[in-house]
């Protein structure tokens, strides 16, 4: 990090400016706490904050998910951090050091299903090998997923430890607190983390469903599900996204169908078939209804807006909605491009991904046929027995990385949930001999002893591999590590310094949120709206504000800005002369449509409105433009205009 931004050479405000794609937004608020007199007053300051989004209160905690700063503060300031260590390095290092236990706890994972610590050191390589596509901290320190994630690896590797089939009731004990302390810190840091539990929560819906797992142990993991959500819907001030979360929508369908259906796991092939079939017909009408009767009961219109974003992903319907097709064109909800392919390929991991993946999965697919045919999974598999797919944690694994895989197909963001366990999948088939004697069962090998060649192949294959990427890319990472880039934006240092020395304190400005994010972190001063994708309201205030990337008039622009109680305006020329994307997703093409300024007819576009681009007229510094802006400072990339509160008629 240090080498990539120069980062000890620099003065703060370009260490504040390193934090991109307006993640500093969060670090501005952790120097609020520090700046409080005290930690209590501090805490109530975010709670009833009126010093951010202009003319607005809002509760920052619950909005933004600010706990990590706030403990991190708590921290800092009862172990006297002061006195030894500047704020933004104990930041910092708290979030990379959170990436070291995020790789431990894949470390872990992979040693216990493997047995063997080399498959820990293998998943470990290849994970920093693709640092680029397992975690979004070297493009964004503060972002929330950076703070969450570490605590899924953590969930990950206790939940598998407690689905392992020979374990102790102290070791299964210990998993299980592990694993209701991870969920519960995941939960209260990230507001998306109910979506990734949902979605864990349907690999154990499906192995309970087909008896993959002891009842017990699902009814336990259920019932730590619910317990974190109550406690994060509490800490949260009463949340109500949280209520309405498809994690408990499916919770209480699961609870409501095996009440319904209690003898589903009896009977022939054919009929525990059916039964199957009818479980998850229930389960999940069940969940949909409850979640149809939290839409109609909760003011909260978050899975209403995603489910519209989705229909419009899938091709469901089309819309000229900005805020709908602004989110789509963020490069987390992209298809994830061949590229990533090629780049996990180059360093060989799929490939042995695919190979494990298939040997696994097919002889999961066996394990549910013998279930499903009426046979008991032994309690105490044999090495020689070949049954790799009869460990329930090698079958959640399997799940988890398929439905993980196929989302990352369609939403390029989802690679971060599904590339660390490809990582950790494959470094344990190869090192896993069980594995290795399930291939040799299959073929029914008999010239060579097949315990003694996959106890072999267990060891050589993962040692070659290590040795492989050692020759490779080693060298590769030294140099990284020796070559001394630089970050440095002058225009944005220049708008700083001008807006701390010349803008008035209670000023509020507009302009895109990447920007009004590092605005917010670096002066401090109000803003029109939030770097915040998830939150409805802030992006509407968003496209009142990329406005002035429209064909609008002058008195239209101003009084949308008025009503957000806008003092200065930021043109930005990186947006308003974006050169042609491909997909369609620049700002003034989407504000069009939106707007409906253009039509496109037989290959052709037409515009239909009878004003010119508000961010191109406006330089031109002409009236009515002058009556309503002012420009009070410029440079190469932006352009600021004060929104007049008297208007100047001048012709």
């Amino acid at each position: 990090h240090d080498r990539r931004f120069w980062f000890s050479a620099r003065q703060d405000l370009e260490r504040e400016l390193s934090f991109q794609q307006g993640s500093g937004l969060y670090y501005h608020f952790y120097k609020r706490m520090l700046a409080a007199p005290s930690f209590e007053e501090g805490f109530y300051q975010l709670v009833v904050d009126n010093g951010t989004v202009s003319g607005q209160t809002i509760n920052s905690v619950e909005r933004l998910f600010l706990y990590p700063e706030l403990i991190l503060s708590f921290i800092y300031r009862i172990s006297g951090g002061q006195d030894y260590l500047e704020p933004i390095y104990f930041y910092i290092g708290a979030v990379l050091g959170l990436q070291a236990f995020y790789v431990t706890a894949l470390f872990v994972c992979s040693w216990m299903m493997s047995g063997t610590w080399l498959a820990g050191m293998l998943t470990v390589s290849w994970y920093l090998i693709n640092r680029q596509d397992v975690s979004k901290v070297d493009q964004a320190v503060p972002l929330r997923d950076n703070w969450a994630l570490p605590y899924f690896s953590c969930q990950v590797a206790a939940l598998t430890g407690f689905l392992i089939t020979n374990i102790s009731s102290a070791a299964e004990m210990f998993c299980s607190l592990i694993m209701s302390i991870s969920t519960f810190t995941f939960l209260l840091l990230w507001e998306h983390a109910h979506y990734v539990l949902f979605v864990q929560g349907l690999c154990l819906l499906l192995m309970d469903s087909l008896d993959l797992i002891p009842q017990r142990k699902t009814d336990h993991i259920q019932r730590i599900y619910l317990s974190s959500l109550v406690l994060v819907y509490l800490f949260h001030f009463q949340n109500c996204s949280l209520l309405g979360s498809p994690l408990l929508s499916l919770l209480i369908g699961f609870v409501l169908a095996r009440y319904f259906q209690r003898r589903m796991k009896m009977g022939p092939f054919v009929a525990r078939l059916l039964k199957l079939l009818l479980h998850l017909h229930l389960v999940f009408t069940c969940g949909i209804t409850f979640s149809y009767l939290m839409k109609k009961l909760l003011p909260a219109a978050e899975s209403h807006f995603l489910l519209k974003v989705l229909e419009v992903k899938f091709g469901l319907k089309s819309t000229s909605d900005f805020v709908t097709n602004f989110l789509l064109c963020q490069d987390g909800l992209q298809t994830a491009g061949q590229d990533l392919f090629l780049r996990l390929t180059q360093t060989s991991v799929l490939p042995f991904y695919f190979l494990v993946l298939s040997i696994c999965l097919l002889s999961t697919l066996q394990t549910v046929y013998r279930r499903l045919s009426g046979q008991p999974i032994s309690s105490r598999l044999r090495l020689e027995d070949g049954r790799i797919g009869e460990q329930p944690a090698v079958i959640y694994h399997v799940f988890h990385s398929l439905v993980f895989g196929f989302l990352t197909l369609m939403f390029d963001g989802m690679k971060y949930l599904w590339t660390p366990y490809v990582c950790m999948l494959t470094a344990f088939g190869v090192c896993s001999s069980e594995l290795w004697m399930t291939v040799f069962k299959w073929l029914k090998l008999k010239s060579v002893h097949p315990v003694v060649l996959s106890l072999i192949l267990s060891t050589a294959v993962p040692t070659i591999i290590c040795f492989s990427l050692w020759r490779e890319f080693y060298p590769r990472v030294l140099s990284e590590l020796i070559d001394l880039q630089e970050f440095y934006e002058p225009d944005l240092v220049e708008l700083i310094n001008w807006i701390r020395s010349q803008a008035p304190a209670a000023a509020a400005f507009a302009g895109s949120p990447q920007l009004l994010g590092t605005i917010k972190l670096c002066s401090g001063s109000v803003v029109t709206s939030l770097p915040i994708f998830t939150d409805v309201d802030l992006l509407r205030r968003t496209e009142d504000t990329y406005q002035v990337y429209g064909m609008r008039s002058a008195e239209d622009v101003y009084k949308r800005l008025t009503a957000q109680k806008t003092s200065y305006v930021i043109v930005e020329e990186s947006i308003c002369n974006q050169v042609w994307i491909k997909n369609g997703c620049r700002v003034k093409d989407l504000l069009d449509i939106s707007n409906r300024h253009v039509i496109h007819s037989k290959g052709e576009m037409f515009s239909l409105s009878k004003h010119g681009r508000f961010c191109q007229e406006i330089k031109m510094d002409y009236s009515p433009y002058t009556n309503y802006f002012t420009r009070v400072f410029w440079n190469r990339s932006y352009h600021v205009y004060k929104v007049n509160s008297v208007l100047s008629f001048q012709f």
